[in-house]
């Protein structure tokens, strides 16, 4: 086969964590998406908070591949762990704790589902604000799920991110339009935690990227407008294990909510950095001090969705998570407060 193109993308050692990559000339024997086939790498890990300029070098694990719907096959996307230089993990790398806890839970099987919220920006503001000048952005309520170039802002690098995932094999699950102009959230989802939040990172990656093409910035800020009537940008968690799906597992969604109050302030420690400039309160959160659950309640901690009241079974949705939060803690804390007995900050 001629060489490919292989993108190789880790997480970096600032917070929130950040993405990083590189493209590696490859040659491969076989047409392959098995990680196991690509070759480890390093990287420079002084300059992306992970290492010392004495000691620089870090390794990089292939763990997860697919195509790169932007380079077009057979090139692809290799998704990877960082590693100490002797081979063990890095401090930075949370993926491999997660891969734990799910081994550790693997009777429960649980799913999981990730609502990513982001703002598009053009220049120091959300796109579609300096649209609406020289009057302010009307109220929030009509951008949301709309349609119309008076409302809706950045939608071809929304359908090109949506097709980019498709192409990639990605299990993106859906997008929409959100309440503030130029924000948006798309979904990955039903997968066990380990692949959802693997997939989540490689989508994230995906968009900015994307972005890159359009002239459009991408961000994950829990508030991206502090001033004003404006919502916050989540990272809405949704979570079941097979007893929540089964026939009357109502009782274990609500047990799972009872676990999940007494371990509040742990999960929040993780849920993303800044969130408490997001969870006020108003705009749809609970107030990021105090804890509650509810019944297609969107002000509460946790809700308990339609669907789910419906059939006596299904899933709950942990609203507490900022769009920049690390899905490998979220979905850890997750694991061990509602499949164990509890959650200890990372």
């Amino acid at each position: 086969m001629k060489p490919i193109q292989a993108e190789y993308i880790w997480l970096g050692g600032y917070s929130p964590q950040e993405l990083r990559s590189k493209t590696k000339i490859v040659e491969l024997k076989r047409s392959t998406l098995d990680p196991k086939d690509f070759p480890e790498w390093g990287f420079d890990g002084s300059s992306t908070g992970q290492a010392e300029g004495h000691k620089s070098d870090c390794k990089l694990k292939p763990v997860f591949v697919v195509p790169d719907p932007l380079r077009g096959e057979p090139n692809c996307l290799i998704f990877c762990e960082v590693l100490n230089p002797d081979g063990t993990s890095h401090p930075t790398n949370k993926r491999v704790l997660l891969k734990k806890a799910q081994e550790k839970y693997q009777k429960s099987e649980s799913w999981a589902g990730i609502e990513q919220e982001y703002t598009l920006y053009k220049g120091s503001e959300p796109l579609g604000f300096a649209a609406q000048k020289p009057s302010k952005p009307r109220p929030q309520g009509p951008y949301y799920c709309g349609v119309g170039t008076e409302l809706i802002f950045g939608r071809p690098l929304i359908e090109a991110h949506t097709r980019a995932c498709l192409d990639s094999g990605l299990k993106i699950a859906g997008t929409n339009a959100e309440v503030m102009p130029g924000q948006w959230e798309f979904q990955i989802g039903p997968l066990d935690p380990l692949r959802c939040a693997d997939e989540l990172w490689l989508a994230r990656w995906i968009l900015k990227r994307l972005g890159e093409e359009y002239g459009l910035t991408v961000s994950f800020a829990p508030k991206p407008v502090v001033k004003g009537d404006w919502n916050g940008a989540g990272g809405h968690t949704n979570f079941s294990t097979d007893e929540m799906r089964e026939k009357g597992g109502i009782k274990a969604v609500l047990g799972a909510c009872r676990k999940l109050e007494k371990f509040h302030k742990n999960h929040i420690a993780v849920y993303g950095k800044g969130n408490e400039e997001r969870l006020t309160g108003k705009h749809e959160t609970c107030g990021i001090n105090h804890f509650r659950w509810g019944l297609s309640d969107r002000g509460a901690s946790i809700r308990i969705p339609m669907a789910t009241i419906n059939a006596g079974c299904g899933y709950l949705e942990d609203r507490r998570p900022a769009a920049n939060m690390d899905p490998y803690e979220v979905l850890i804390a997750l694991l061990e407060t509602i499949c164990g007995s509890g959650f200890q900050s990372i």
